[in-house]
């Protein structure tokens, strides 16, 4: 089985990058002018708090995602790589390495909003839950007990098409089941 490289999509993050600063940029307007939505219709717009915990929360969280794509603009790493040995995933925050065939039992497709990913279903979940901790391992108890999964693939910052890689991923593992 021959060895397929897909790297990650600078321009996707270059704009992703740009969107949390436009994020981080709002969530500090609605901070400091939080005072000025008194006169809308809209009762709940009015509260002064809550507009300024909006901003925090633009700013906590865009300022994250903006870290993560200026960080993952300077990976020199490969995003995707699918050999003989299995999936190894460098394609997210949440990303976990080698998933190997052998402990792969189904791949499924979900979206959510615009964003396409795959959803990798493996013999152990908690095998590759105990191999990150911190944030990252949030992140993946949550896709655990939204999907049943730990391990998801998204093709949005990779140079690759997303159905192109659902029937690559899926090719590859049946060849493997062979």
């Amino acid at each position: 089985m021959n060895k397929v490289e897909i790297p990650l999509n600078k321009a996707k993050l270059l704009l992703g990058i740009g969107g949390s600063i436009l994020f981080v940029i709002l969530g500090v307007w609605l901070f400091t002018h939080a005072n000025d939505f008194q006169n809308l219709s809209v009762r709940i717009l009015k509260n002064p708090t809550l507009i300024k915990g909006l901003g925090i929360a633009s700013i906590l969280f865009f300022s994250a995602t903006g870290i993560y794509g200026i960080r993952k603009s300077f990976d020199n790493q490969i995003g995707l790589i699918i050999d003989e040995q299995g999936i190894f995933d460098n394609t997210n925050a949440s990303s976990v390495g080698l998933i190997k065939w052998t402990d792969i039992t189904g791949i499924k497709n979900q979206q959510v909003a615009s964003t396409k990913f795959l959803l990798i279903y493996t013999k152990n979940p908690h095998y590759y839950l105990d191999k990150v901790t911190g944030l990252k391992r949030k992140m993946l108890e949550g896709n655990n007990s939204m999907y049943g999964t730990p391990l998801s693939i998204t093709s949005g910052t990779l140079k690759y098409n997303f159905s192109d890689l659902e029937k690559l991923i899926i090719d590859r593992l049946n060849k493997q089941r062979k």
